[in-house]
Order: C-alpha cells, then structure tokens, then sequence
C-alpha cells in the first residue's frame, strides 16, 4: 500500500504509480528477502526475536545508521565541528514538534519526519553562514543554534497545554516499535543517497577537511564542499531520529570514529575501522534493548562507548608492552617512532 504522505502531497497519478511501484518492490525486499532470511538465521541460531518482523525492521534500520554515522562523522570530527550532530539534533527536535503542532492546530497531516527534514536543513546551512558571515566561532554559532532549536521545539509543545508531549517522546528517546515500513525505507533511501555523494564528492571533501586553504588555491569550490557535508549530516540526524532519538542520535556521528582514530593509520582505514565499530554497537544494543526492554538509543549509544574504552585500554596496553621490550625505549621512544608518553612523531 502506498504511504499516506505520498498521496496527499498532490503528486500526478503517473507519479504515484511510481512511487507505489518503488514501494511494493522494497516491500517485497524487505518481507520476502530480508525478512525470509532472517526467519532463516532465527530457526538456525534458536534466536527468535531475529523472526519478529519489527525486529526485523529495527536491525535494518541500525545497520543502516551505522554506516551512514561514520561515514560522515568522519569528516565532522576532523573539520573539529563534532558537536555539530548534537546541534542539528536539537534543531531537527524543534522540526518534529512545528510538524505535530501544525497538525495539531491546523488539522494537517504533515510527517513530523518532513518538517524535522526541513528545519534540520536549513540549519545546517544557517550554521555555515553565521561562520563564514557572522565572525563567529564554531562552537559559538553551534551554541546558540542549539539552545535555540531546543526553546523552540520546548515553546511548541507548551504552546498546545502538552496535548503534542505523547507523540514526541519516541522521537526524543528512540523506540524500536515505532520503527515502520514506511520509515525504513527512508532511511535505507537516505542511505543509498548520503553513501554515493560522499563516494562522490570524496577527495574534495578531503582535501577540503584537511587544507581548505591549498583547496581554494587548487579551484576548489570550499564553499560548497562544506554546505554539503552540514547538509548530508542533517540527513544523517533525521534518518535516525526513530531509533536513535534526537538527544542520543549525534553519538554515532563521533564516538564510532574515536574509535577507529585510535587504532587507524590512514583516513580511509579510519573510516572503515569506524563502520565496523558502529555496527558491532548498533547490532549489540538492538539486542539488549529487546531482551531487556531499555531504550534502543541508549543501550546502542553505551555498546559504542564500551567498545571505545576496550579498544583504548588495549591500544595503551599494548604500546607499554612495546616501550618495555623495546631497547629504544630508554630515550623515550619505541622502535616504530611512536613515544612512551602515547604522542606519535
């Protein structure tokens, strides 16, 4: 069946033939494909909320966030702009709850997940100006959208006497019930859509990351490179709004990647070591969330900060047991270059 949202925007009916056309063929991906194989994996490994199909739903939906996350959480961390995630978080709250207001109050029917779109857009690239245009720090400029965002989105909800709070609770904290057909299908859309512009526009995000300087010399529109990775970010933070929620949702931009910064010795290796690490957290507090009845977001957001002081604990453990054995190491240094204080040369 096609969604509501798709019917009601005015589209021409070839228009919505297509676009039903797309839904039944990812509806049949993700029933018959998907859901048969992981039917399959249940029955083999006795698990089986591995057959419950919004379980199902919710695994596919993680996934989808754990690559996406990094992926541009990468650029982020080392554009020094991580907290940027947590801004278009609070922000794209302020989405949701101008979405159930309107809705409330006009009696529309508008997808909170578009409005949050909207908004979260538009702030990402009013971040951008206020730092080129404003002379203002990027701390300070994602301060004051932040703080902004959130008294907006508090206004709206106080604005209707609380009638909107019960609906904006699963965006806030992440449920994995909520998560439907429709709204997985987004997301892997998003997906599919964040992964090949970064594919893309690859090395001149990365020049750009590191030089922005040599980028312009070498003709490089920086500009446009840096609106694109705030605007792609904003996709990231909606897309995993309903399972995450948006107080938990900026973690997975920046605390897989401390990960993978820890043990990588190159940008691209960063990035997959990252992926890996998102993944691990992502399908571990899936499950615990489950088994236990906690919150997705929280339970995903702790199995990524475990995996991050594992992987730190044994990087210095294993860089003491380096400097002990190494004979170089009486002048402060291993034999690789690496010194006994844990900097590199």
């Amino acid at each position: 069946m096609l969604p509501q949202s798709l019917i009601t925007v005015g589209s021409s009916a070839p228009n919505v033939r297509r676009f039903g056309g797309l839904f039944a063929v990812f509806e049949w991906f993700l029933e018959d494909v998907y859901g048969g194989g992981m039917e399959i994996l249940a029955d083999l490994l006795g698990v089986t909320m591995l057959g419950y199909p919004y379980m199902q739903r919710a695994y596919l939906a993680a996934v989808c966030i754990a690559v996406i996350g990094p992926l541009v959480g990468t650029f982020l961390v080392h554009r020094e702009m991580a907290m940027i995630g947590d801004t278009l978080a609070h922000t794209a709250f302020a989405g949701v709850a101008a979405g159930l207001f309107l809705n409330a109050t006009l009696s529309l029917t508008l997808s909170p997940l578009l409005t949050a779109l909207v908004v979260a857009v538009g702030t990402a690239l009013l971040v951008e100006l206020l730092i080129e245009h404003a002379g203002a720090y990027s701390d300070t400029s994602l301060a004051i959208v932040l703080t902004g965002g959130f008294a907006v989105g508090s206004i709206l909800i106080t604005a209707t006497d609380g009638g909107i709070a019960v609906g904006i609770d699963a965006y806030l904290f992440g449920s994995l019930s909520t998560v439907s057909k429709e709204n997985v299908g987004i997301l892997v859309l998003m997906s599919v859509l964040v992964a090949s512009l970064l594919t893309l526009a690859y090395r001149p995000l990365l020049y750009v990351t590191f030089d922005a300087t040599a980028a312009r010399a070498a003709r490089l529109d920086v500009r446009l490179y840096k609106r694109l990775l705030v605007v792609l970010t904003a996709l990231v933070v909606v897309s995993a709004m309903q399972i995450m929620g948006v107080i938990l949702v900026a973690a997975m931009l920046v605390v897989p990647v401390a990960v993978g910064a820890l043990v990588a010795r190159s940008f691209k290796q960063s990035i997959l070591l990252a992926i890996v690490a998102a993944e691990f957290a992502a399908i571990t507090g899936v499950s615990l969330s489950y088994v236990y009845g906690i919150a997705a977001g929280g339970s995903i957001v702790l199995a990524a900060i475990a995996v991050y002081a594992v992987v730190l604990g044994l990087r210095k453990l294993t860089r003491e047991v380096r400097v002990a054995k190494t004979p170089h190491a009486r002048d402060g240094r291993s034999g690789d270059g690496i010194k006994a204080d844990g900097g590199e040369e």
